[in-house]
């Protein structure tokens, strides 16, 4: 496709991989500098992806947390319910995991499963779905007005590029196990997923929680598209710090390092 052609289409070129890789670095650092004042402010951040199988949700996560503490950037990917939570209120399961002070949550699909996979595979009904997106904005409201900012985006992806991806999956031993039979099951309903999720934007895009949504065709410029829009979302500042200086290393004193050759581990490579 010329890049006309792509234009017309309402594409782009695809991005030079120096030139991805040039920005995500920028990005990057970025997120550092996000880490670091949100460590020393106490802001509390939570960030949703959702998005059908096969939009790029893992991938945008992955270069959010490739440079980053794992101890305050952490991902939440809640198994399916024990038969104790089902019996609770839907969201509750997952407000133990909202971000306390100093803490960026990313959840990988959230507390929105109830308005797309489980009711689009009948694992609720559709009057539980219709009482949980009733009730959902105001769960949110009261996140926000604890003081926890709150980011949702949905990776949107087409018909043809999830075929793709979905079909890729097969005989790759790296992906294989992204194709349970649940995802291909939801991989067929593909119209019911779109009402679902047009009925989710409808009830809970709201002006203190709105829906923000990323094509997600290109994985490389989704990538950079969200990790740019989350950081234009947060106000956050460069802390000043001091310049780090390596200190001088101790005297060996006599000491002699021991032989560990029997435990090594071999080098194949």
């Amino acid at each position: 496709m010329g890049a006309k052609d792509a234009e017309d289409n309402g594409e782009k070129e695809p991005l030079t991989r120096k030139a991805y890789e040039q920005e995500l670095k920028r990005l990057h650092g970025e997120l550092v500098k996000l880490q670091i004042w949100t460590k020393h402010t106490g802001a509390k951040i939570c960030v949703v992806f959702e998005g059908r199988d096969g939009a790029g949700k893992g991938g945008v996560i992955k270069a959010m947390m490739e440079r980053v503490s794992p101890r305050i950037f952490r991902v939440v990917a809640l198994p399916p319910p024990t038969d104790r939570e089902k019996s609770q209120m839907f969201i509750q399961r997952y407000l133990p995991y909202l971000p306390a002070a100093g803490e960026i949550i990313i959840f990988d699909r959230s507390w929105y499963n109830r308005a797309g996979v489980e009711r689009v595979m009948g694992f609720c009904t559709d009057d539980q779905a219709k009482k949980f997106l009733a009730t959902v904005p105001f769960v949110e409201k009261a996140i926000v007005e604890s003081g926890v900012i709150l980011l949702k985006y949905w990776l949107e992806v087409s018909e043809e590029e999830q075929t793709r991806r979905m079909a890729s999956r097969i005989d790759d031993p790296r992906k294989v196990w992204k194709l349970s039979p649940m995802d291909l099951e939801s991989y067929s309903r593909w119209y019911d997923y779109s009402r679902a999720r047009d009925e989710m934007f409808e009830a809970s895009d709201t002006q203190w929680a709105p829906w923000f949504v990323a094509r997600s065709n290109d994985k490389k410029r989704a990538r950079l598209n969200i990790l740019s829009h989350l950081l234009s979302r947060i106000p956050y500042e460069d802390v000043p710090r001091e310049k780090i200086r390596l200190p001088p290393r101790q005297k060996p004193k006599g000491y002699v390092e021991a032989d560990y050759a029997r435990h090594r581990v071999p080098e194949r490579f």
